[in-house]
C-alpha cells in the first residue's frame, strides 16, 4: 500500500480505471457472444443488426484506448466474414 498522498491517489485513479476498462471489454466480449449466438441460430437479420451496434461499440472502446484500433478493426472484419459466410451456406 502506498504511503504518500499523490500515490494514493494515483492508485485510487487506477482502481477506477480499470474497474471502467474491464466493464467496457466485458460488455464488448457480451455483445461478440450474442452475435456469434444469433449466426449459430441463424438469425441473420438479427445478427446485421448486432453487428452495426457492435461496430459503434468496437469503435468507441478503441478510441478510449481500451482495446487497440487494430484489434477493433480486425474484430470487425472477422465477424463480418463470419456473418457473410454463415449466411452464404444457409
Amino acid at each position: 500500500m502506498p504511503n504518500i498522498k499523490s500515490a494514493k491517489k494515483r492508485l485510487r485513479q487506477s482502481l477506477e480505471r480499470r474497474s471502467r476498462n474491464r466493464s467496457a471489454k466485458s460488455q464488448m466480449k457480451t455483445a461478440i457472444k450474442k452475435l456469434r449466438e444469433a449466426v449459430v441460430a441463424k438469425n441473420f437479420d438479427d445478427a446485421k443488426t448486432q453487428y452495426s451496434s457492435l461496430c459503434k461499440l468496437l469503435d468507441q472502446t478503441a478510441s478510449k484506448r481500451i482495446i487497440h484500433v487494430n484489434k477493433a478493426a480486425r474484430t470487425k472484419s472477422r465477424l463480418s466474414a463470419y456473418i457473410k459466410k454463415a449466411s452464404s451456406v444457409a
